[in-house]
């Protein structure tokens, strides 16, 4: 069998054409969409993240402020920028670069953010609006990324058994939800599943589509994957690598050469979910603008 290659890059690219002409339409009205985001402390993944993060947005013609702090910025300090922010009508989406350092309560940090600009989806009342189907809360990126790639390869979702590898909040859990929600681009049968879950590759192998978000290189292989299934990776891992420049390179959460013969379709890694976590970022902006400005009709 010979898969389709689900291209992130090129399904990002589309979905930030599409924010593109809704922050011209906005800037038409006289409002400018505006993303802070914080960065503590120098970690170098979080640095470039934070940096491609900035880039999409003077791209795209929003109001950009990012805020670097030292590592060693205290609790006190961090919620008190918090506040400021939560105050800047500039500001419609606020994001705090994760992992912060040790000292920092991230749950406390996040429980900080005014819902409405929580364009990450992690406060507990986005969450709780997640479960209710609430649509004018913000779901996390990675999983509405998922779902657009799905979506924008004619994948059916409704009726489908997906199984989600990974119960993260950050992807697995809210995932569940938004696709066994009712609605567009919803209704599934939704599984999920952890590195503890016995006979996973059984389960596994029942599903329609297999998300992969357990954050373990290769973990899934052959053996847990039926002939035609669909794959969404999400795992991003560094491996040593003595050939590359950096001494590493980058794999998912799925061993792709040994599982990509058996699918129907499967997303790369790098170019598959990665893309698609920042284009919903920068579209979660624009919502949350249209929302604090009452131009969301």
């Amino acid at each position: 069998m010979e898969p389709t290659i689900i291209d992130g890059k090129k399904v990002a690219a589309s979905a930030l054409n599409d924010v593109r002409a809704e922050i011209a339409s906005l800037s038409n009205r006289g409002v400018q969409p505006g993303l802070a985001v914080v960065l503590v402390g120098d970690d170098p993944a979080s640095r470039a993240y934070v940096g491609s993060k900035e880039r999409t947005c003077n791209d795209l013609g929003m109001f950009s402020l990012k805020k670097e702090l030292p590592a060693d910025t205290t609790q006190e300090a961090l919620l008190g920028l918090i506040d400021e922010l939560n105050d800047d009508p500039r500001v419609h989406g606020i994001l705090v670069q994760s992992p912060p350092p040790p000292q920092i309560d991230e749950a406390a940090v996040v429980r900080a953010l005014d819902p409405a600009k929580d364009v990450d989806g992690f406060h507990p009342a986005n969450v709780a609006k997640l479960a209710l189907e609430d649509a004018t809360g913000f779901v996390p990126c990675t999983p509405l990324g998922c779902q657009r790639l799905l979506t924008a390869y004619d994948i059916p979702i409704e009726g489908a058994h997906v199984v989600v590898v990974g119960r993260s909040l950050i992807v697995g859990k809210s995932l569940g939800l938004l696709l066994m929600a009712k609605g567009e681009a919803a209704n599934a049968t939704v599984t999920i599943a952890h590195s503890r879950t016995r006979d996973l590759a059984a389960i596994t192998r029942s599903a329609d589509i297999v998300v992969a978000a357990i954050g373990r290189p290769h973990f899934l292989t052959e053996t847990h994957i039926r002939e035609g299934a669909v794959v969404i990776d999400v795992g991003i891992n560094r491996v040593e690598d003595t050939s590359k420049k950096k001494g590493y390179r980058l794999v998912g959460d799925v061993d792709f050469d040994a599982v990509a013969p058996k699918c129907q379709a499967i997303t790369p890694v790098p170019g598959g979910v990665g893309p698609m976590t920042i284009a919903m970022l920068m579209m979660n902006t624009v919502k949350a603008c249209r929302q604090q400005t009452g131009l969301d009709s």
